[in-house]
């Protein structure tokens, strides 16, 4: 289905189209306020710019063709660094100021924490990149919803490619001690034991932030394990696999989509070559993807950063619910994501009950001369 805002948005093998007939916009302000939070500083920025940019170039297109039922969409960006205590400030922020529908937040843990205020303020929530299952699957944050899919899905994928395509049998896995990391790790974990052909020989978390890893880098070597299975983010994966590599330790690294991602390449310099990561399914041959990809590179004169496709197709399918319910209501909004199915560059989906988005999944990547590479 294509996204109905008043007129042509773009063209590449589709367009979207003009709307025949849509409902009045139920909302009392001038414009729509649209929330963009996540970490747009410190270490993990690199995470939450892109989909700063996203969410600007699908708001451009709207407001140019002159928003939606004539109100424009006004972006309200806020910086949480991924912090769970500044989450919630920025949360808080973000209601006070009036926003309508909020773009994040990126990691898991500051999503957990700000979902509750949004709650409270039935304010619709959508993330591009907060993986762990609980958030939907808990039940507990009904204005949630998300186009990537959950880390039980992602360690799956993972799991499997050790078992079934690495073939080893004596697993390390560790974590960061996050949400996000530890959960992903958990679910490695059980996956590996229920499987019967793998061992899990070495469980345990390291502190984030930390300057030296030496210490759980002796525990993997001396666990005996064939690979390292590593929950969390790509600060401490590439301060990991460096010592690894200083230790003299060549095992192999598959890690999450908190590592793939260019800025643990240039961090983690050589000692990245040949690490594993999954990430979001490529999508790069989607007409919608090649636009969005193209339309970012002739604005920002840079390459889009990780999650920029899952921010891309969010931004459109909430746009798209307000366009469909003619307001920015959380029940109108949920009913209209999950009975519409809309384009993306993620491909067409559409949302669950829980908030899941159908037509998503993960794969398995590489390092190879420097660059991730989908196997």
């Amino acid at each position: 289905m294509k996204l109905n805002i008043n007129r042509t948005l773009f063209s590449t093998a589709a367009c979207f189209l003009i709307a025949v007939a849509t409902p009045a916009l139920t909302h009392a302000g001038d414009t729509i306020k649209f929330g963009v939070a996540g970490a747009h500083s410190g270490d993990l920025a690199s995470y939450g710019l892109p989909t700063v940019n996203a969410a600007r170039l699908v708001i451009d297109k709207v407001n140019a063709a002159g928003g939606i039922n004539g109100k424009m969409i006004e972006m309200l960006i806020e910086d949480d660094v991924c912090k769970p205590e500044i989450a919630t400030n920025t949360a808080t922020k973000l209601v006070s100021d009036g926003v309508d529908v909020v773009l994040g937040h990126i990691c898991s843990g500051a999503t957990k924490a700000a979902l509750p205020i949004y709650k409270n303020a039935s304010i619709l929530v959508m993330s591009p990149s907060a993986t762990n299952p609980a958030l939907t699957e808990s039940g507990d944050y009904p204005n949630f919803f998300r186009t990537i899919a959950p880390d039980d899905a992602q360690a799956m994928v993972d799991v499997k490619f050790v078992l079934n395509t690495l073939k080893y049998t004596k697993i390390a896995v560790i974590h960061d001690k996050g949400d996000y990391g530890k959960g992903f790790a958990e679910f490695a974990k059980t996956f590996l034991e229920d499987s019967g052909k793998a061992e899990v020989v070495l469980f345990e978390g390291v502190t984030p932030g930390a300057v030296d890893y030496s210490a759980i880098v002796q525990k993997i070597k001396h666990s005996g394990a064939e690979a390292v299975i590593f929950g969390g983010y790509h600060p401490e994966a590439s301060k990991i696999i460096r010592m690894m590599r200083k230790k003299r330790l060549k095992i192999d690294f598959i890690s999450d989509d908190g590592v793939k991602d260019n800025t643990f390449i240039k961090v983690a310099g050589k000692y990245a070559e040949g690490a594993y990561a999954s990430g979001p399914t490529d999508t790069t041959n989607n007409p919608l993807s090649i636009e969005a990809v193209r339309a970012h590179k002739e604005k920002f004169n840079t390459d889009p950063g990780a999650f920029f496709a899952n921010a891309y197709s969010a931004t459109l399918a909430l746009l798209n619910a307000i366009d469909k319910a003619g307001s920015t209501e959380l029940e109108a909004l949920k009913k209209a994501l999950q009975t519409e199915t809309i384009d993306t560059p993620v491909g067409n989906i559409y949302f669950d009950e829980k908030g899941d988005a159908i037509g998503v999944g993960f794969s398995v990547y590489q390092v190879q001369d420097g660059v991730f590479v989908e196997l």
